[in-house]
């Protein structure tokens, strides 16, 4: 099948999701003339939004199930990243030689003359990809951002000319959706690799293996930015082909490039020329882990050909991204923080190890068959009170609480509007209080996301700031 051409191919759409990458590609083909079927196991209703938001286009929809005909009879198959490989459906397509691809693989395809650069990574993937895309937007206007941030990036594929910047936020499911076609973006970034997504994969090499795909397919003059402070980081940079930079908040190596952080200053060196690129004073981004984010995004932007200047400027600007330790507001004495994407035991840590007092903390979920006893000594440290979502994850954070004899509050709660009804009896003037959960959202909500905005809702609807 001619790449470019989808008129009258009958094409699968597998997992319309509820996170714009299926909503992307299924608009794409659709303008292009492609008989599409859309297939998802949830429910119409369940994807009601998704589906008012196609509504006018030609397409087909099997909703509730898969249906085998819908695989074997098509002339492709688009995957949403988040479809294990080894479905049957898919198994079957391919027996049938049907080719399979992602709204990214199509991208990747149709537009080789962009420059691409991926970041991944088990977290600050989104507050990386977030700040390189500003500060590369400030150096080239036309800089396009997508990838797992709810934007699929042939929403913009007749804006992208020769050469454009394309910044790409990539799952391990979206970076494993390119490895059949041998690709990997210039630039690849991977933050680090830590304890997730084990409910989906064999164990934490099959998962670094997924991460270390952004830059399995590099060439010599390509580039790739490594966090050199996490083990599985380190390990991954025997395997690269391109030039490698790295990023640490201890010094570097004498023979390493990249950036560190060096008594209060953000450096860069690149074959043995150091420059001073900021001081920490006046960055917004609350946490340590929050300035090897910025570390990270200094060394691919110098790499990329930033000036120093520009990075600076963007850098002291920049307070982060929704839904990632991002200070909602601050009412009556309490400030209210939404780190929803905080999905693991590792992202909460890293969370309550940011404030230097004790929160009112807001957890749980559902499990990802994650340990949770490290999480447990820290929330008995830093927590003066814990509210929990039930779920699979709770359950077994509790068990490791019990273990330690954690005597402060503790809730249990199943809705949003439960939490807040009874943070109203905990918290005072001078708390914190933040959603980082470390678990799933499976069961009490749609998604994270659909988790965060209730948090911003349910803080929204406390009164005004001067009431």
């Amino acid at each position: 099948m001619n790449s470019l051409d989808f008129k009258g191919k009958k094409i699968t759409i597998m997992g319309l999701g509820l996170h714009g990458g299926g909503l992307g590609v299924t608009r794409f083909l659709a303008k292009r003339g492609a008989i599409l079927t859309v297939t998802d196991t949830k429910s119409a209703q369940q994807l009601d939004k998704s589906i008012k938001q196609l509504k006018g286009l030609s397409l087909k929809y099997a909703l509730g199930k898969h249906n085998l005909a819908d695989f074997i009879k098509a002339d492709m198959v688009i995957k949403n990243p988040g479809v294990h490989g080894l479905s049957k459906f898919l198994l079957a397509a391919k027996k049938h030689k049907v080719p399979i691809e992602t709204d990214l693989s199509l991208f990747f395809t149709l537009c080789p003359s962009a420059k691409t650069i991926g970041i991944t990574g088990t977290k600050g993937k989104s507050t990386t990809t977030s700040l390189i895309y500003q500060i590369i937007k400030q150096y080239k206007k036309e800089t396009i951002v997508g990838g797992n941030i709810r934007v699929s990036p042939l929403d913009y594929l007749n804006k992208i000319k020769n050469e454009t910047p394309v910044v790409l936020e990539l799952s391990s499911w979206q970076v494993e959706g390119l490895e059949d076609r041998k690709i990997s973006p210039h630039y690849a970034l991977v933050t680090n690799v830590m304890r997730d997504h084990l409910n989906t994969y064999k164990g934490m090499a099959d998962y670094a293996r997924a991460k270390a795909l952004i830059f399995k397919f590099q060439k010599p003059d390509d580039f790739v930015i490594l966090n050199k402070d996490n083990d599985y980081n380190r390990a991954m940079g025997k395997a690269a082909k391109a030039q490698i930079f790295w990023y640490s908040l201890n010094k570097l190596g004498k023979n390493e490039n990249g950036a560190y952080l060096d008594k209060g200053w953000l450096v860069f060196k690149n074959k043995n020329k150091l420059e001073k690129i900021m001081s920490v004073n006046g960055i917004q981004l609350q946490g340590i882990h929050n300035l090897s984010n910025i570390l990270g995004a200094i060394a691919l932007t110098k790499v990329f050909g930033v000036p120093t200047k520009i990075i600076k400027k963007v850098v002291l600007g920049f307070k982060g991204v929704s839904g990632r330790m991002q200070l909602v507001r601050e009412l009556r004495g309490v400030k209210y923080y939404n780190d929803t994407t905080a999905t693991t035991p590792d992202a909460v840590m890293a969370a309550l190890n940011s404030f230097s007092q004790k929160v009112v903390l807001l957890a749980g979920g559902t499990d990802k068959k994650l340990e949770f006893q490290e999480l447990a000594k820290a929330i008995k440290a830093k927590a003066k009170a814990l509210i929990l979502f039930e779920g699979t994850a709770t359950e077994k954070l509790v068990k490791e609480l019990r273990k330690i004899n954690y005597n402060e509050n503790l809730v249990f709660v199943d809705s949003m509007k439960e939490a807040f009804k009874q943070a109203k009896y905990i918290l005072k003037q001078g708390d914190i209080f933040i959603l980082s959960p470390g678990a799933a959202s499976f069961g009490l909500f749609i998604n994270e996301f659909d988790r965060g905005d209730q948090f911003d809702q349910a803080v929204k609807k406390l009164g005004s700031a001067s009431s």
